[in-house]
Formats: C-alpha cells, structure tokens, sequence
C-alpha cells in the first residue's frame, strides 16, 4: 500500500512503475492528504474474489479508515476498486468515484497505469474539496 509519505511506497525491483512514477504518485498522495484532511493510498495487487470485499478489508488497515480513501487495483485481473470511509464518503458520492474510475480505467486500458492513478488520485481530490 502507498501513502502520502515515500518511505511507506513499496516497490518490487522488476515494478511497473519506474522511479519517477513513484516519486509522482507519492507527491500526488501527499498533496491529496493535505488538500482535503483525507488520507489516500494506493494499492496494487491481486485482490481475489470478490475483489471488493479484499479491498474493504485493505481500507480497514489504513491508518484511520473513516478519513481514508483507496484506490485498489489488480492489474491482472482487470479490477478496480475505490474504497471511501464514512468521513470521506460525505464529501466523495459513489457518482464522483464512479467517473474517477471511468477515467482511471480509460488510462489503465492505454496501458498507461500510473497516468491513470494520478488522474484518479487528483480527481477524487478535487472533488473531496479543500479541507
């Protein structure tokens, strides 16, 4: 899981993403968190089946689950999922995550994975509004 401090960024060595790509994704969370008060993160990896009762379960370890915002994706199988607390919930609607998404997945499926996450880290903080 990644958040808004790199230190907490993990990366295998053979990762999709390059370390430019990383360093924007941590910058992109950082200025989210401080934004809206909420906490975003990303994850990247299989999330099984069901995929959103993983990424549920993923959302309840971030550090403070009702102000948290993550964004889960599983490349392979073809899956996001966004994942709100109830803090978060009352400033992102299911619509505003759902339009993220569409944008996320336009990106995911032109094959530019890191794009799609900055686009959808950035759109789902602006519609969280200033904190």
């Amino acid at each position: 899981m990644t958040s808004g401090e790199l230190t907490q960024v993990e990366q295998p060595a053979d990762g999709p993403f390059t370390t430019r790509q990383l360093l924007r994704l941590d910058e992109a969370l950082r200025i989210a968190d401080q934004a809206t008060g909420l906490n975003f993160s990303i994850y990247l990896g299989d999330l099984g089946d069901p995929s959103r009762e993983t990424a549920e379960g993923l959302h309840r370890q971030t550090r403070t689950p009702q102000r948290s915002v993550l964004i889960a994706v599983s490349p392979n199988q073809r899956k996001l999922e966004i994942v709100t607390g109830s803090d978060a919930r009352h400033r992102i609607s299911d619509r505003d995550a759902k339009l993220a998404g569409l944008s996320m997945a336009a990106s995911f499926a032109g094959g530019d994975l890191a794009g799609g996450l900055l686009i959808g880290i950035d759109q789902l903080a602006s519609h969280a509004g200033r904190y």
